[in-house]
């Protein structure tokens, strides 16, 4: 049972000086939300306990917040329980897709629409976009030692199991991201565990232990993406000393 939803309903006083622009993305946000079935929303159902806040409210705050650049928990801390509940992540990513193809369907976007996230690409040639063998070796040897420190700490801690390794000195990409799912997987068990637990004393305890497994996956995931950068600059390099990030055929 959800407690009473009503998008139309009237609420005194109405101050109109905060009235919503024809074209806010609010609107665009409930038409979307409102648009989902209602067999998405029923693994939130309860029939126990206190009604709960109706899941389209509680996603429409969630959107409004992602299309403001909101994305900590803290400054969206009513609505955060409904955010880590399992069935949001799937729900959040249908909306997406949901969402660009209503864009193109009203011919707002096209369908080779490409979008950035605010990444600053250099248009002149100068000496800030040439990238240096002797930085990225010494980037790269520094990354080899924080992976192996990194594997070493979660063999200790018992978060993964050893490995058969290609190079004893240095981890493969294959072999961080088969570390990323081991992790992950020892994630969602103390998910499952803080879920299930009745007392609160132990699902405070399951979540201080996952703080470092989640560290650690962020770690792993920042490792991967600067490995394969470092990988593809030293492969564009070759005998170089160095390249331009514009026009890869110079050097400095």
């Amino acid at each position: 049972m959800f407690k009473y939803y009503n998008m139309n309903q009237l609420v005194l006083p109405l101050d109109l000086e905060i009235k919503l622009q024809e074209n806010d993305i609010a609107f665009h946000i409930h038409h979307l939300v409102e648009s989902i079935p209602n067999e998405a929303f029923q693994p939130f159902l309860r029939n126990t306990g206190c009604p709960a806040y109706h899941p389209r409210m509680m996603l429409k705050i969630i959107l409004c917040a992602y299309s403001q650049s909101v994305f900590s928990g803290r400054k969206i801390e009513a609505i955060n329980r409904f955010r880590v509940h399992p069935e949001v992540k799937e729900l959040i990513r249908q909306c997406f897709v949901q969402f660009r193809c209503q864009l193109v369907e009203e011919k707002l976007i096209d369908q080779e629409a490409i979008f950035i996230d605010g990444t600053k690409i250099e248009a002149n040639a100068n000496k800030f976009t040439f990238v240096w063998k002797k930085s990225i070796e010494k980037y790269n040897q520094n990354l080899i030692e924080k992976s192996n420190q990194l594997y070493n700490e979660l063999l200790e801690k018992e978060i993964i199991p050893e490995m058969e390794r290609e190079n004893e000195g240095e981890l493969s990409v294959e072999e961080l991201a088969q570390m990323v799912q081991q992790v992950d997987e020892v994630i969602k068990e103390y998910d499952q565990k803080i879920e299930t637990s009745p007392d609160a004393t132990e699902r405070k305890a399951l979540r201080s232990e996952r703080k470092y497994p989640k560290q650690a996956y962020k770690q792993l995931i920042d490792f991967i993406l600067r490995k394969q950068k470092y990988q593809k600059d030293l492969d564009i390099l070759g005998e170089r000393n160095s390249y331009s990030k514009t026009d890869q055929d110079a050097t400095f």
